[in-house]
């Protein structure tokens, strides 16, 4: 025994143990939590193994080495796994994402919880903090982790309270909520984690994105129809020409909100595929329609204007685009709309400016 503990220590055990310690020893950030439990895992699996080989006394520093890192393993995996509470709730003072989008901690944690959770680690964690409590002269009690988990989720919800507060435009929060709540419903059901906060609070998630949402289009895109207001247009009552002037005016009223509002939004992201396409797809039955109809009806009173161009100053098709290609992801914006002056053309050729033969 005592040539095969020196063979042993020669062949790399030795070192191969310092090695997991020295991984127990770097920063304790809460992915290292799965690290360690595979190192765990592993560790358990060879243990009868470990005991029949390094069990004698020729072996013992192996097993002071090995003994040591097995403690440090679990010792780890606790800290870390109590410190997830308090590492979210202190996020809960930095500022949220500019854009609108879900910060990143939102869906790191929930998806780091669903692995806490899995069929995976949800054992190994289990095992750990049973051990780690008895050490403590604690007794484990069994719904400690799926109450700790639960915790976790409802501290990120009070989060996205707090940030929604901290942005300073009223659209740009109700974009925000409406991101955060949707991923929260969609990403979750179905999820381990879902299943722990039960159906009714995915459902509550869901209609606070209904409820956002609504607050949303009704502080910003709902207000844009309401500049092409016929009013005094009926039969060209005063007039032809007192009739193009009143167009024009509320054509430029109109253009300059949508510029605006298409300038502020356009940096604004709905990470979402479908929550992104059903939102544009809202905006430009919102929009277009009303749009549509006027330009049909009073656009030949302008077109044939020498400053045409600064009333009739989109196509149909182009505004529709404009408002297709909102709240991309940067990586997936069309270079062709980013950073491009209002009513320039884009790389396809088709003008987004109002032209004679546009007029239907």
């Amino acid at each position: 025994m005592g040539c095969f503990a020196k063979i042993a220590a020669q062949a790399g055990i030795l070192a191969f143990l310092q090695f997991g310690r020295t991984i127990t020893e770097s920063k304790k950030e809460p992915i290292k939590l799965l690290k360690l439990l595979d190192i765990f895992s592993s560790l358990n699996k060879l243990r009868l193994d470990f005991n029949r080989l390094f069990g004698g006394a020729a072996c013992v520093e192996i097993q002071n080495l090995t003994r040591d890192l097995i403690k440090r393993v679990i010792d780890g995996a606790a800290e870390i796994f109590w410190e997830i509470f308090v590492q979210v709730e202190l996020q809960r003072q930095s500022p949220p994402p500019q854009d609108g989008s879900i910060p990143k901690l939102v869906s790191s944690i929930t998806d780091y919880c669903n692995k806490l959770l899995g069929d995976d680690y949800r054992p190994i964690l289990t095992q750990v903090l049973v051990i780690h409590q008895s050490w403590k002269h604690k007794k484990f009690q069994e719904m400690i982790l799926v109450n700790e988990v639960s915790k976790i989720i409802k501290a990120v919800d009070l989060n996205l309270d707090t940030w929604m507060k901290a942005y300073g435009d009223t659209t740009l929060s109700y974009l925000f909520a409406m991101n955060c709540h949707w991923h929260l419903y969609k990403d979750l059901k179905g999820t381990k984690v879902g299943e722990l906060m039960g159906d009714s609070w995915l459902k509550e998630h869901e209609q606070y994105k209904e409820y956002y949402s609504a607050f949303f289009f009704r502080e910003s895109w709902a207000k844009l129809p309401v500049h092409l207001s016929r009013e005094g247009l009926i039969m060209f009552s005063g007039g032809r020409a007192s009739a193009r002037d009143l167009v024009k005016k509320r054509l430029k009223t109109f253009n300059e909100a949508f510029d605006e509002m298409y300038r502020k939004q356009s940096g604004w992201v709905i990470p979402e595929r479908d929550l992104r396409e059903k939102t544009c797809q809202l905006i430009v039955q919102t929009v277009l329609p009303v749009y549509r109809s006027y330009m049909q009806t009073y656009g030949p009173l302008v077109e044939q204007d020498a400053s045409s161009s600064k009333y009739a100053k989109y196509t149909v098709q182009g505004l529709e685009q404009m408002l297709l290609s909102l709240f991309l992801p940067r990586r997936e914006r069309y270079g062709s709309f980013k950073g491009r002056p209002t009513g320039s053309k884009i790389d396809n050729g088709v003008d987004l400016r109002r032209t004679a033969s546009a007029v239907a």
